[in-house]
């Protein structure tokens, strides 16, 4: 990398093959989970989605009313807290201009049940952000050379001409259990307002987005496909206008 693109990227192309060719070049096993293609958020194309899903990756563009409500959210967050958020969660900030694709591919293969090879680049990118913060876990991504690598190499492999300067972004959806389940599971005691009926039994529907001031809770989560469609089409498709919008699933069913 040059010191005219130190800190920039090239943007993946958000399409099957360049996820699957990063996943596979950081050490995902590629027999036990794949990237596929979400041609639509109705209930008869969701049903062409290979089962079980665990994460879904969304890239939509920027734009001003967005922003606003973003910034509204986070607002939000600062304020109230979000007491159901399993610390479990692995998140990391970006700092790298057009790495929101590779942000979103770690978050997703490492939030998912998913195999990785015990001496590849993430499962060691893991082993060095134990304890780190999500910006010294960016700095990591930043200076380790091989993520840097691979992340050119898949930008390659896209079906159009890399372009630096876009407006797109990747987000990620995964699911993780109710913070007081895991703190139940573990034998805490928990605060007199959250114990019998007012323990959730569920899971959370949790956005990772590297431009966010951490991890986002969006609710219960019953089936995460059906809820980040739903979550997708209220939040992002209901106030837009533009086509750029794309949905990838993290699938574990295998190839037929």
């Amino acid at each position: 990398m040059t010191e005219e693109t130190k800190g920039r990227w090239i943007p993946l192309e958000s399409n099957p093959e360049t996820f699957n060719f990063w996943a596979t070049k950081a050490g995902l096993v590629a027999s036990q989970a794949r990237f596929v293609d979400i041609y639509g958020l109705d209930e008869e194309l969701l049903a062409y989605v290979p089962k079980p899903v665990k994460a879904v990756v969304l890239l939509f563009p920027i734009d001003d009313e967005g922003e606003a409500r973003r910034k509204e959210e986070d607002g939000r967050i600062a304020r109230e807290g979000q007491p159901k958020i399993d610390p479990s969660i692995f998140w990391l900030k970006q700092t790298i201009s057009n790495a929101c694709g590779t942000i979103g591919l770690i978050h997703s293969l490492v939030n998912s049940d998913v195999v990785f090879a015990p001496t590849s680049p993430l499962q060691q990118f893991v082993f060095q952000c134990q304890d780190k913060t999500p910006e010294e876990r960016a700095e990591i991504l930043a200076t380790t050379n091989l993520f840097t690598d691979i992340h050119a190499e898949s930008a390659n492999t896209g079906q159009s001409a890399p372009n630096v300067d876009t407006d797109l972004h990747f987000t990620c959806f995964v699911q993780a259990p109710d913070a007081d389940i895991r703190k139940a599971a573990r034998g805490e005691d928990l605060s007199e307002d959250v114990k019998g009926d007012k323990v959730s039994s569920g899971m959370r529907l949790i956005e990772l987005d590297g431009r966010r001031a951490g991890p986002v809770d969006q609710g219960e989560c019953k089936d995460l496909l059906t809820d980040v469609a739903n979550f997708v089409k209220a939040r992002y498709l209901s106030s837009s206008t533009s086509v750029f919008f794309s949905l990838m699933a993290l699938t574990t069913a295998p190839e037929e």
